[in-house]
């Protein structure tokens, strides 16, 4: 595996490597939020739906059967007691007296239909609780052939029993089967959870603002943007981390301020005696040694600049929106005029993504020019893909190998056999692109490349 794939190059299309499926972990791992406020949601609603589906279940178990229950067998009673008074009565009037005070003293509206049959009478499939719990009921308490119709009238059932000489029918009214408390209560746990749900989603989202708001100045931060209107808020110990995380930011930019401070004065220093040594080497007179001492001045100053460089930090320039497109073409039409073969690729449509942009021209500048300097040829290529922006600097030279490839960002490192020390600098180029990459919140990473040299890739956030 490359480096670049080590540390988050342009992905390749290659088979993911898959866990166990009946590993439990994983699918849990899968099935749980990703957020910080889905899980803290998750961690407030379980222990509450759980308690809820067990209390609803125990409701259920121990007061709404045994209620229906009781219900159901007390009308299933009252139909036995009628036909057992009826068997008792001897004339069609003493039947009539019987079935009227039924009617008069209880819900249930009965009649009986002499010499009538069941129509095709068999035992019938019941669906729903209710007219299981009212069909046992029939069997235990009347033991006779029966038919539950449920579509007799609304909120009414109906209830045919089939007796030696005739059919009693018996309609009841729901209410004497049902009791709807249990909706109520049902409907009550439902509601009111569902307005504790929407009390912790709001206090929830408080909490989570602050901590959101600390993420995104990090990352700002980390991509070399100030965030300027950042303070701590929320909990006291998403306080505590964003005071930290200011402290933090502050010693850093103190730091810098402090080494570009330094490096203005020692550039200063250096320079005067530099100056002074020229210039009395100018009024000597020509010799080896002369010009073996002024070639030696030249690359003392160049050595001096490449070190300011390469220390000089983030400077005083903002960032700002910048057309990356566009800033390639100026780095390839100078490398162009210098008589480099440069080639330039770009996406269709433009992008525009917030750099400092003399210091990215001086990171592309930079691996560019590394790249001509050692090979015959050049391919800059700007790619997009999910969060990131990416510029590829292709070669088609000799390439570093891969166990020393880490080793050419550290400052003054020169390699002696891939790179010729003869043409070469003096080791701070690839060091100044990492850094200013690295200030942009990202990085610069090196690759074999499929024109057969050494691919740079210079990996941001965008």
């Amino acid at each position: 595996m490359s480096l670049a794939r080590e540390q988050g190059a342009p992905p390749r299309r290659q088979g993911l490597a898959r866990p166990p499926r009946l590993d439990p972990f994983w699918v849990v791992k899968r099935l749980l939020p990703r957020t910080l406020f889905g899980r803290s949601l998750l961690i407030i609603t379980t222990p509450v739906i759980l308690a809820q589906a067990i209390a609803t279940f125990y409701f259920y178990d121990q007061h709404w059967e045994r209620v229906t229950n009781n219900q159901a067998f007390g009308v299933a009673g009252e139909i036995a007691m009628v036909i057992e008074q009826l068997g008792r009565d001897q004339t069609p009037e003493d039947r009539g007296v019987t079935l009227a005070m039924v009617t008069r003293t209880t819900d249930l509206m009965v009649t009986f239909q002499p010499d009538e049959r069941l129509p095709n009478w068999r035992r019938q499939h019941l669906f729903g609780i209710l007219e299981h719990t009212l069909g046992r009921a029939l069997d235990e308490k009347v033991g006779r052939p029966w038919i539950i119709d449920t579509h007799v009238a609304h909120e009414w059932y109906g209830i045919n029993v089939q007796l030696p000489d005739g059919v009693l029918h018996v309609l009841s009214p729901e209410r004497r089967l049902f009791s709807f408390t249990s909706w109520v209560f049902i409907l009550w746990m439902a509601g009111s959870s569902l307005l504790l749900f929407t009390i912790a989603i709001m206090f929830m989202r408080n909490q989570i603002r602050p901590i959101r708001r600390l993420a995104i100045a990090a990352e700002a931060f980390g991509k070399g943007r100030d965030t300027p209107a950042f303070k701590p808020e929320g909990a006291s110990e998403v306080r505590q981390a964003a005071t930290a995380f200011l402290q933090m930011r502050e010693r850093i930019q103190r730091q810098i301020s402090q080494r570009t401070e330094m490096l203005a004065g020692v550039s200063h220093d250096l320079r005067t005696p530099l100056t002074r040594m020229r210039l009395q080497l100018a009024m000597l007179p020509e010799a080896q040694e002369v010009e073996e001492l002024k070639a030696d001045v030249t690359e003392m100053e160049g050595m001096i600049e490449a070190y300011l460089a390469f220390a000089r930090g983030e400077g005083a320039e903002p960032p700002a929106p910048t057309d990356v497109g566009a800033l390639l073409s100026d780095v390839v039409a100078n490398a162009r005029r210098e008589g480099r073969r440069v080639e330039l690729t770009l996406p269709e449509m433009a992008i525009v993504v917030p750099l400092r942009a003399n210091d990215f021209r001086r990171c592309v500048a930079n691996l560019v020019g590394n790249a001509v300097r050692y090979a015959g040829r050049a391919w800059v290529t700007l790619q997009r893909q999910g969060g990131h922006l990416y510029v590829l600097i292709d070669d088609d030279g000799p390439g570093i190998p891969v166990d020393m490839r880490e080793d050419v960002f550290r400052p003054f490192h020169r390699l002696d056999g891939s790179r010729n020390q003869a043409t070469g600098g003096v080791g701070l180029g690839l060091g100044i692109a990492r850094d200013i990459a690295n200030r942009h919140g990202g990085n610069v990473l090196l690759e074999d490349s499929p024109r057969g040299g050494l691919r740079a890739v210079i990996r941001l956030p965008v």
